[in-house]
């Protein structure tokens, strides 16, 4: 058999994968293969299906996932509740008082102070560590202060702390310190309203 023989029975062998091919020796001695019997010496061959794959379609280019920002958490060593200390008694006719925090470290850039007054913000967040109080009535309360960033998210908080206010009345005032002459209309425990008739020396005449 001649190798263009050969290659003759092999492309039609693939051309002719789903229809019926036969080979048989011709007068010269050469292999034939065809897909119609001529002579009644050819003989039917038997074909195995070829292994096809499909195609496998393009997948669209993914994005690359950008990497994940870890966000630093921040832990401060220490934040408390400086002034007043813890049970402290306050004493203001007013009921004003100053209230002072302090951390360490100090105050990183983009965080802020916050003071809770019976867990209700006490003015706006501030850098300052120093919060004015004022009116708070008389009684028992508690304190907590808070760090917080920029989103307004607790970055550190401290526990509860209780303290006293002794607000004293005008007349506990006036008992500890009697009004004297010239205190009548300075000192609000001493309203002019108070103030006695001066009595007169000269004498009416008869």
């Amino acid at each position: 058999m001649t190798i263009r023989t050969l290659l003759l029975g092999l492309l039609l062998l693939i051309q002719s994968a789903q229809a019926q091919v036969y080979t048989y020796i011709d007068a010269e001695g050469n292999r034939v293969f065809t897909d119609s019997p001529r002579s009644s010496a050819a003989e039917r061959v038997s074909i195995t299906p070829a292994n096809t794959a499909q195609p496998i379609p393009p997948q669209p280019s993914a994005k690359p996932t950008p990497p994940a920002v870890t966000k630093q958490v921040v832990h401060y060593q220490m934040l408390r509740v400086l002034v007043p200390e813890p049970d402290a008694s306050i004493h203001n006719t007013s009921g004003d008082m100053i209230v002072t925090l302090t951390s360490e470290p100090g105050l990183l850039p983009e965080h802020s102070y916050r003071l809770l007054l019976d867990g209700e913000p006490q003015g706006e967040p501030s850098r300052s560590p120093v919060f004015a109080l004022q009116s708070v009535d008389r009684g028992t309360h508690q304190l907590v202060g808070e760090i917080i960033d920029a989103a307004g998210l607790i970055v550190e908080r401290t526990p509860a702390q209780p303290f006293h206010m002794h607000r004293m009345s005008l007349a506990q005032k006036r008992k500890i310190k009697p009004c004297q002459k010239d205190d009548y209309g300075v000192r609000p425990e001493c309203p002019l309203k108070d103030k006695p008739e001066e009595e007169s020396s000269i004498l009416p005449f008869l």
